[in-house]
């Protein structure tokens, strides 16, 4: 493995550990957790944040984050974010990866080849935006963002920013690494201090050691069965306890990846021999040796007697495989009992497809498994008996497969390799059988939700190890459990699998594969370069800053105009109901374009129906109803802005800052919730949508589309009162008034960002 160059990786660790020494004054010695540490030490101005009373759950911190990662569909509308500034390059080390708009047909290189001829306008955009910004671009083909963060920036002690959900899997590697949307990336892009609330810090403690088939997947499946979709909200998940030693690098990366399943704001572990092995194996010695001092220096891990604000306690010797879903992470069932809730619930006992890689379980050790499994089956004349799809986390890892004969063993067994990229994950999968049909995947993905994968609302995408996923391939039975269950041969024996043992590190190194995908080191920006984008393009639109909410048209000062609230939304609605993948993430860089699909699988509490919305006030020549983004077209049309009411969790699952954009380049102004997703929150107010709760969540049900809703006390609290309870006043169609108080979670700068109509439009401003 050739040593990388880690001037730019390596944490400034002397100045962490210096601010945490000021920390540690401000806070009158207490023992702090790991988490404390690094964003302490991260802070802009710790007499600032630390000077008041609690501050977990509580105190907005200005942080500065030291890197910033972006995949290819996020980048687009950052990077537009980002040119609009008006700055020459980023003022911190940033990346862009190309992993999400590579499409799985037929396999590596034929889907690969597509996909940069029918993405080359996007693939152009980014990397002439990185050559003038000194941004470094990872090509098409040079693998998953998160898992090249975790091969090639990753470090102790870090904090670092992504733009998507899953960028808490480099936490593997014991640092904070958190999912933004793209104006959040802007912000430590343009050198403004970032904006977090203080989250609360979960103690895991881990006790005993993994056996048998259980594997560090199986540790996260099964807490997130405990702590559901919504239990890591504000929160974060720090790993201690004997038994964070025994995992791998890449293991304690997977539980930190799908961390982002329950909303957790992002997980940690303290340094350990393993993570000093996968740094030295990656080329990244220099990084090792400065960790090991900062280390030696207690920075790498939580003070003896840190409170935590919850502790839960997991012996990894009890655990088994655990399979979830479906339609949903945290359904959490253990292996010796999912065949008993498949004839419960009356699911055909029939698997269609098994896939197996994905950001949360492609590392070199999952693959070595699922190889000793195919080479098992092998020795007894088996071939999978459904489609066995394979995702390299990146092109390291292909090639060192390739190299160690991992990929033909599987290959040999039935499996497609895939390019490495998203692929199925996410709705990269041109699935062309079962369209419409109830079926059963299997997959060792992170996220299950409807229509997700193949667009088919249909298909149950079940979450598991790569080990089980690739097991029960052979088996073709949704009921099958490779632990206990036999499978007969042709010749009429029984055969059991017996449970792999994986390879952390390949003995021999990792290989590189073509390094063409890969970029120079820190490259030196191009002011000179043009940045790509076509005249007329439906790929990439240009922004135009959005206006603020009390200019002359609004006669109510500053509150917010008369707003009509376009519809309740019903139950569950993530980020893929506000702003769908798969197809559409070619328009990621349109934002009129990508307005299309706003709220098309989401459902009208008025009438449960999907992708129906009401016009209470439409001409005569239009009908009442209409998809949601038409009647949302037909409001923008008259000038009126409007409201969403929606349920609890709104805005679950990935970073898609585009959740946020369209509704507001529609023209919503509020959304009321029962409850939100941390990320959507803050993606609101970037956008200048005022996110509010309700105080009682029976409200919900009172506001109905067509009502008007005005704000009462939001101009006291633009002009400084804390203290004021937001209300609203609600205006039935039938002409019945009445007030409801709700609870909001601005801050002063967020604020500054909703009067000025953006953070963007705010941060231009005090650049001028």
């Amino acid at each position: 493995m050739i040593q990388k160059d880690c001037s730019s990786i390596t944490p400034p660790y002397a100045k962490l550990l210096e601010k945490l020494g000021l920390v540690r004054e401000l806070l009158n010695n207490r023992p702090l957790t790991l988490a404390e540490k690094i964003l302490y030490s991260h802070l802009n101005d710790p007499e600032k944040n630390l000077s008041g009373g609690k501050i977990r759950g509580e105190t907005y911190l200005q942080l500065r984050p030291q890197r910033v990662a972006m995949q290819d569909a996020s980048a687009q509308m950052a990077l537009l974010q980002f040119m609009s500034a008006g700055l020459s390059q980023c003022a911190v080390p940033t990346s862009i990866h190309c992993d999400h708009l590579i499409q799985a047909v037929d396999g590596a290189v034929p889907d690969l080849e597509r996909s940069i001829m029918s993405n080359k306008e996007v693939f152009d955009f980014l990397e002439s935006a990185a050559r003038k910004y000194g941004i470094e671009f990872w090509k098409p083909g040079s693998g998953i963002i998160h898992q090249i963060v975790l091969e090639n920036y990753a470090a102790p002690g870090m904090l670092m920013l992504g733009t998507d959900s899953h960028t808490p899997n480099a936490g593997g590697l014991g640092l904070l690494a958190i999912g933004v949307g793209g104006a959040d990336a802007v912000d430590a892009m343009t050198g403004t201090p970032w904006e977090l609330k203080a989250p609360q810090v979960i103690g895991i403690h881990l006790t005993g050691q993994l056996n048998g088939w259980a594997t560090p997947k199986d540790l996260i499946l099964h807490l997130a069965g405990r702590l559901t979709v919504r239990g890591g909200t504000g929160r974060i998940l720090e790993y201690f306890g004997p038994g964070v030693a025994s995992q791998s690098c890449t293991g304690l990366a997977t539980v930190a990846n799908m961390g982002a399943e329950v909303g957790a704001t992002t997980s940690t572990f303290p340094y350990t021999a393993n993570m000093r092995a996968y740094l030295h194996a990656t080329g990244r010695g220099p990084v090792a040796r400065a960790a090991d001092e900062a280390a030696a220096n207690g920075f790498l891990s939580g003070d003896p007697g840190a409170e935590y604000d919850e502790v839960i306690e997991i012996n990894l010797s009890e655990l088994e495989p655990t399979i979830n879903g479906p339609f949903t992470p945290d359904l959490a069932t253990p292996l010796s009992k999912f065949g008993a809730f498949v004839k419960e619930n009356g699911w055909k006992n029939e698997l269609s497809a098994s896939l197996i890689g994905s950001c949360t379980n492609s590392s070199y050790e999952d693959m070595t498994k699922v190889a000793e499994i195919a080479e098992q089956a092998k020795t007894v004349g088996l071939t999978t008996k459904v489609p066995f799809l394979c995702t390299p986390g990146s092109e390291q890892i292909r090639a060192t497969m390739e190299r160690d004969g991992i990929t033909g063993t599987l290959q040999d067994v039935g499996a497609v390799v895939l390019a490495n990229a998203c692929g199925p994950c996410i709705g990269q999968w041109k699935r062309e059988d079962l369209k419409g049909e109830e079926n059963a995947i299997l997959t060792s993905f992170n996220r299950n939700f409807k229509s997700r994968n193949d667009g088919n609302r249909h298909t149950m995408n079940f979450l598991a190890s790569p080990t089980i996923v690739t097991a029960m391939a052979f088996s073709g039975e949704l009921s099958f459990n490779p632990a206990t269950d036999f499978i007969t041969l042709p010749n009429g024996e029984s055969f059991k699998f017996s449970p792999p043992s994986g390879q952390d590190l390949p003995s021999k190194g990792f290989a590189l594969g073509n390094k063409d995908y890969y970029p120079p080191p820190m490259p030196e920006p191009q002011p000179e370069i043009e940045v790509i984008i076509k005249n007329g393009s439906q790929r990439l639109e240009l922004l135009e800053p959005f206006p603020d909410h009390f200019g002359p048209q609004n006669s109510r000062g500053l509150e917010l105009p008369p707003l009509k609230v376009l519809m309740r939304v019903r139950g569950k609605c993530t980020t893929d109901h506000i702003s769908a993948a798969g197809p559409w993430l070619k328009y990621k860089g349109h934002l009129t374009n990508i307005s299309e699909n706003l709220l098309i699988t989401a459902v009208n509490d008025e009438g449960g129906d999907v992708n129906v919305a009401f016009d209470h006030n439409h001409d005569i020549s239009q009908p009442e109803s209409d998809s949601i983004p038409n009647i949302a077209k037909r409001l923008k049309s008259r000038n009126q802005p409007w409201a969403l009411i929606v349920d609890d969790n709104y805005g679950e699952g990935s970073a898609r800052e585009h959740a946020a954009l369209q509704p507001r380049f529609y023209g919503c102004a509020m959304i009321v919730a029962r409850s939100f997703a941390r990320i959507h929150e803050t993606n609101l107010k970037k956008q200048g949508v005022l996110p509010l709760w309700f105080a009682d969540k029976t409200d919900y049900s009172r506001i109905g589309s067509g009502d008007i809703v005005e704000t009462l006390g939001l101009a006291d609290l633009l002009n400084g009162d804390q203290s004021v309870v937001i209300k609203l006043r609600v205006i039935k169609r039938d002409g019945q008034i009445f007030e409801i108080p709700t609870k909001h979670t601005m801050s002063t700068d967020q604020l500054n960002w909703f009067k000025a109509g953006s953070a963007l439009n705010f941060i231009r401003s005090q650049m001028v």
